[in-house]
């Protein structure tokens, strides 16, 4: 048996912090990097005879979040108290929704390759996030800003099969929520955090395995890795007759593999009960109609609108519609251009990684990438020139059209021009000319380059081979 014989089975829990200016239950300020324990109140530290009281912003959001995944948004929804103890948990409880959540039965649709998957989304619940250890060489603080920032924990059914769908899933998540503007997505600063449930079975069984949990992973990188490492993992245990034992793990950056921390546990174990301190929520089909007017074109809209009237690839459109600001760029830049498959080569190759967590800006304007696009588009430059200039438009925005023209840049499509170019790249390589003669095609390299060397790289390179091939073949 090798790896090749087994497939792995995914769920995902995200855990979505929201970008409300108050927490869950409280006034205090969601404000990131405060100094510790500067942002608490009574609430927020379980002080007794504090009540909690429901920030509606935070069930608004859950709200938002099921409409864009198309769940199911439930009239009656309950807060229920998951007991355990750790330091960054003053309650000793966190307020968290168990058996009557507000979203349920929803999906994400995942370009796989060039097709899609469904991942099914089997709830998202409201709750409040928990505190933060600071550890030092004296010891460990604990710093409780973070007490109560309310979030959206989504919970995936087992439907990923590989670390590739599994980061597709993640993507559109963090799409979904930036789309929505209910959180800024930032996993660097675990608005957005993942935990993997992770088993794996020979292809073609339909039982599942014994599940192993990944804690707290807060990169697509570190998930995909993961998941690769967690999978190997399992397999090699089967494969050696060793058992695999349901716990929770995480995930080691340095090292790329898990570690084991604890067996996992049961709800059982959490001793879930209604929270009597709050009320049930309750919304009604006018407030979930009037927040659905409110969202605007989600990026199922826009992909479905792309491969449509653009006639991009799933894959394409997928990778456009990831991040808001990227296919907010893109629509503004189609309008000016003609070509827009030139454009979307241009963005997914050497704009989109600039779409960062930490970008200010992007530095080339849609108008001119457009005209980069037309450029391209009518042959007017070649795709050296191209690079060129959009390495110096990465530095400071121009005019393109305009560039080309100062620098007579302009692609040379004149057989004419070339004609003397071409008979004196060929007698200029006689080996060359020799070796292809001879069947080897990758001489022709060596002649092209001397073309495109002596037009300053000006040259229409399919022309200039095209000649070559005709001059060769004439003389000889």
């Amino acid at each position: 048996m090798s790896l090749q014989d087994y497939e792995s089975v995914i769920g995902l829990e995200v855990h979505v912090e929201l970008n409300t200016k108050h927490k869950a239950f409280c006034e205090c300020s969601t404000a990131f990097g405060a100094p510790p324990n500067s942002q608490v109140c009574p609430v927020c530290l379980a002080m007794p005879g504090a009540l909690p009281v429901l920030n509606r912003e935070v069930v608004d959001s859950a709200i938002k979040a099921g409409i864009a995944t198309h769940c199911t948004i439930e009239h009656f929804s309950r807060f229920d108290r998951k007991n355990y103890f750790y330091p960054d948990l003053p309650k000793a409880y966190q307020i968290t929704q168990n058996d009557f959540p507000i979203c349920t039965n929803g999906y994400v649709e995942v370009a796989a390759g060039e097709n899609l998957r469904r991942i099914r989304i089997s709830q998202i619940h409201m709750e409040e996030d928990a505190g933060k250890l600071i550890h030092h060489a004296d010891g460990t603080e604990i710093d409780c800003n973070r007490c109560g920032v309310p979030l959206l924990e989504i919970v995936s059914e087992p439907d990923a099969r590989s670390a590739e769908e599994a980061v597709a899933y993640l993507r559109k998540l963090r799409a979904m929520v930036r789309y929505t503007g209910i959180s800024d997505g930032r996993m660097n600063e675990g608005s957005l955090r993942c935990d993997v449930n992770l088993s794996v079975r020979k292809k073609g069984e339909e039982a599942f395995g014994t599940r192993v949990e990944i804690k707290n992973i807060n990169s697509f990188n570190f998930v995909a890795r993961a998941i690769e490492s967690e999978f190997k993992r399992q397999v090699d245990l089967l494969e050696n007759d060793g058992t695999i034992v349901q716990e929770t793990r995480r995930f080691d950056e340095k090292s790329g593999q898990t570690y084991a921390m604890r067996s996992k546990e049961n709800a059982a174990d959490y001793r879930y009960f209604p929270d009597p301190d709050l009320v049930p929520v309750r919304v009604t089909d006018e407030e979930i109609e009037e927040i659905r007017t409110s969202i605007p074109r989600m990026a199922d809209e826009r992909s479905a609108f792309y491969t449509d009237v653009y006639k991009l690839t799933a894959y394409e459109a997928e990778r456009l519609t990831e991040d808001k600001e990227m296919s907010d760029f893109f629509e503004t830049a189609v309008s000016h251009t003609r070509y827009p498959k030139t454009l979307v080569s241009l963005i997914l190759a050497d704009i989109s990684p600039l779409f960062t967590e930490e970008m200010a800006e992007v530095p080339v304007s849609p108008s001119s990438l457009g005209s980069l696009s037309d450029l391209l588009g009518d042959d007017e430059i070649n795709s050296s020139t191209g690079r060129r200039i959009l390495k110096e438009l990465l530095v400071k925005d121009f005019d393109p059209v305009a560039y080309v023209k100062e620098h007579e840049l302009a692609q040379i499509n004149d057989r004419g021009v070339l004609q003397p170019v071409v008979g004196a790249a060929v007698e200029a390589n006689a080996r060359a000319v020799k070796d292809f003669l001879s069947g080897k095609e990758t001489a022709l390299r060596a002649i092209i380059g001397f073309v495109m060397k002596q037009t300053q790289g000006r040259a229409n390179p399919v022309l200039a081979e095209t000649m070559i091939r005709e001059l060769i073949a004439k003389a000889n």
